[in-house]
């Protein structure tokens, strides 16, 4: 029935009204924290990203436990080693530090849910995500056992999720192979399925060191113009046995995050990456918006849009502002 006798705002009238026919519920719960773990002592500001830092295992050990009081039940790691090489051997050696930190968080915290990052750039001097050639391009097949190394050295220190992030093609079927020969069959993939080519990323090769020497990475990231390819990509990612799916950046890709959401029906996670947030924090800084009110209402929609898991630099502050009151 048309106005007057249906009127919408009738039930946005309280609080509690509101809350009662929430359609999109936010929760610490559906939150992973990123984390930046470095072979030096101490911690280290990100200057791009206020109130990210460089951690050293034990710091991140303190850090994941309070993800976990205030109710996050998984980190996501990346990894600064102490040295690099053309192949990125840091990020499948026995003694990396992603596998030291793994190992600590899993001795510290066994609930935690560690997401172990699955990609070569912040362990090789060039940056790039593969091996490259004699040309100097990054060579797909013969990075793919590179991945699915790294994959099982992870899965070996105790990681919970491998989450291949370098968008070679037949990488989650390499590294899903891999696993299930080395008896880790019940250890999921979480494949960052629709990985664009973004502007948003820039912070983040702050934070890891990870810009390329040459070149960059649009022959393997996906073009931000491309829709249908990001449900090309997602198809195959299942196909190739992938458990969860991922849409990285967030927010200039909800349409896609819903798109491939209604056409696979998988659990989906979205990376809120480190540009968005930095944009945030510094609009906050200078006083132009409320920095809890945006964080959160972004957080919702990227919820709204289709994402099960929100990867978000903000997930500890938006824990604590989603704590019920006392």
């Amino acid at each position: 029935m048309a106005f007057p006798a249906t009127r919408l705002r009738r039930l946005r009238a309280t609080p509690a009204l509101r809350g009662l026919v929430r359609e999109t519920q936010l929760s610490a719960g559906d939150l992973v924290m990123p984390y930046f773990v470095h072979a030096e002592p101490g911690r280290l500001a990100i200057g791009a990203m206020p109130g990210v830092e460089r951690l050293d295992v034990d710091a991140l050990v303190a850090e994941a436990g309070e993800c976990l009081d205030l109710g996050v039940p998984a980190v996501l790691l990346f990894g600064l080693p102490a040295s690099k090489d053309p192949e990125g051997s840091g990020a499948w050696a026995e003694d990396g530090i992603v596998q030291q930190a793994i190992r600590a968080l899993k001795a510290a915290h066994p609930e935690l849910i560690v997401i172990a990052d699955l990609c070569l750039c912040e362990y090789t001097d060039h940056g790039h995500c593969g091996l490259l050639t004699a040309a100097g391009a990054v060579d797909n097949d013969s990075s793919l056992e590179l991945l699915a190394r790294t994959a099982v050295a992870q899965a070996r220190a105790g990681a919970d999720i491998i989450a291949p992030s370098d968008m070679m093609d037949g990488r989650v079927g390499a590294i899903r192979e891999a696993l299930d020969r080395e008896g880790f069959t019940d250890t999921p993939v979480m494949a960052y399925s629709a990985k664009f080519a973004s502007a948003f990323y820039g912070p983040f090769r702050e934070a890891v060191d990870s810009t390329p020497a040459h070149g960059d990475r649009r022959g393997y990231q996906m073009d931000p113009a491309n829709g249908d390819e990001a449900l090309r990509e997602a198809a195959l990612d299942v196909e190739e046995g992938a458990d969860i799916l991922m849409v990285k950046p967030a927010l200039p890709y909800l349409d896609v995050l819903w798109r491939i959401k209604q056409r696979s029906g998988m659990p989906l996670a979205a990376y809120n990456v480190s540009g968005e947030y930095a944009m945030v924090k510094a609009a906050a800084a200078a006083g132009h918006i409320d920095e809890r009110g945006v964080v959160l209402e972004t957080l919702t929609s990227i919820r709204r849009a289709g994402a099960d898991i929100v990867i978000t630099y903000h997930a500890k502050d938006a824990a604590r502002w989603l704590a019920p009151t006392q």
